[in-house]
């Protein structure tokens, strides 16, 4: 197979038949499958096609809706984009849970978001240190033109430090920013800002010393530990009663935050445990526009902040009061990038009342932690394999090319029996008569 050259500079149409001649020549009309899923106005598709680099089509995920989350006193029904079949479920079963039980509380504790411009220095650190103590103010003055927007806003560049990383690596030293973008994301904002800082200061050494550092980037960092949410659940231990859980609520409670604290100690069950809270949080993340990989990558590089990974959600019983909470650092955007963009995330955003970032970190969180308390529920009680595939079956039956009539029969028989893809095959067999 040769390399396709010039093919980014093809049209949508020569880029899908170029790939049905060599890439999808197994494919039963590759060309009407694809273009099945283009958008019917050719002007959303378009702005479709603008979102990333050789467009040929659309990938659908199901676009859901957890109803009842009761989050500081204010009721929301939440946009979430997965295709895991028990996720929504789940959720809404959890908000629905906590309904009566005084909802979620969120406080968010910090907003400020950081980047660094990493420098290459030959010199003596502390000659660097002392020049950048002397022209920090005309480095900061240097970007005005930069922030003013965001300073209207309420926002910009708080503070810069020059820190010293060569104990690290030999001549590593780095300037460190730290900003406020209010309702934005502010990747492009803090980039811009950081590529202006580095080159300004290698302006204002050069004049000060024989040295001149060099800078080898300037990038945001995705880890925000100081953008932080915190969102909890509690009540007392009796009001956790539930004739689901086949237990009284003590002994449900002390194995709930024992389940918890095992996946604090031991790295197998916390990646599995997070992965869990991301189920929620990435599906709103993703219906809102927001970069799901970014806030993936910073929850985890926080859940393994103290040098071993560990769960993001902890819970404790005292005095007869059971609380579960999460701590999680997240940057999102309400303005700008795809929110207003993609039309389905401007939906998004106005069915959850046009929130703020912090707002809108505060209801990501929470349906990260009713998707965590939902599978550890699950988890301590019937198993998760119960409730999981359930929700599974309909993938089962689409698989299997089930029938309305058959969908129907098979989930009625299915309804207090274990479901397997191997069960629910053999049970479709005897219906079909094979």
């Amino acid at each position: 197979m040769k390399p396709i050259h010039g093919f980014s500079k093809l049209s949508k149409l020569e880029k899908i038949r170029t790939l049905a001649e060599r890439d999808l020549s197994n494919v039963y009309r590759p060309e009407e499958l694809l273009k099945s899923f283009w958008h019917s106005d050719l002007s959303q598709q378009k702005i479709f096609d603008d979102f990333t680099e050789n467009s040929i089509s659309n990938f659908y995920f199901p676009y859901g809706v957890c109803p009842n989350l009761l989050l500081n006193d204010k009721l929301y029904t939440v946009p979430m984009v997965t295709e895991e079949s028990s996720v929504v479920a789940a959720a809404s079963k959890a908000c629905k849970f906590w309904l009566d039980r005084g909802g979620f509380k969120a406080e968010v504790i910090s907003t400020t978001k950081s980047g660094q411009v990493h420098l290459r220095w030959a010199g003596d650190p502390l000659e660097l240190v002392n020049v950048f103590e002397e022209v920090k103010i005309q480095l900061l003055n240097s970007v005005t033109e930069l922030t003013t927007n965001m300073e209207k806003r309420g926002g910009g560049l708080l503070s810069v430090r020059l820190i010293d990383r060569t104990a690290d690596e030999p001549g590593y030293m780095q300037l460190w920013a730290d900003f406020e973008t209010c309702d934005a994301m502010g990747a492009n904002f803090i980039n811009s800002v950081l590529e202006a800082l580095g080159q300004n200061f290698v302006q204002l050494v050069s004049s000060k010393t024989e040295d001149v550092p060099e800078v080898i980037m300037a990038i945001l960092s995705n880890y925000s530990p100081e953008c932080l949410v915190r969102v909890s659940v509690s009540c007392p231990i009796d009001e956790l009663d539930d004739p689901a859980h086949g237990m009284n609520p003590q002994a449900f409670a002390d194995k709930f935050t024992l389940a918890v604290r095992i996946a604090t100690i031991d790295v197998n069950r916390a990646t599995t445990h997070n992965k869990g809270i991301f189920n929620g949080i990435d599906a709103v993340i993703l219906a809102t526009g927001n970069d799901f990989r970014a806030v993936e990558a910073c929850g985890h590089t926080y859940a393994a902040r103290d040098g071993q990974y560990r769960s993001l959600s902890r819970a404790n019983i005292d005095n007869g009061v059971f609380k579960f909470w999460i701590d999680i650092p997240m940057s999102v955007g309400t303005v700008g990038g795809l929110t207003k963009l993609h039309p389905l995330a401007n939906l998004s955003l106005r069915m959850l009342g046009e929130p703020s970032a912090p707002e809108l970190m505060s209801v990501a969180a929470a349906l990260g932690l009713a998707q965590n308390f939902a599978a550890l529920r699950s988890l301590v009680t019937s198993g998760i394999q119960k409730g999981h595939m359930k929700m599974h079956l309909m993938n089962i039956l689409n698989h299997l090319e089930a029938t309305d009539l058959e969908r129907n029969t098979v989930r009625d028989f299915f309804v207090d029996k274990d479901i397997s893809f191997n069960a629910v095959r053999e049970y479709l067999s005897e219906l079909r008569g094979f």
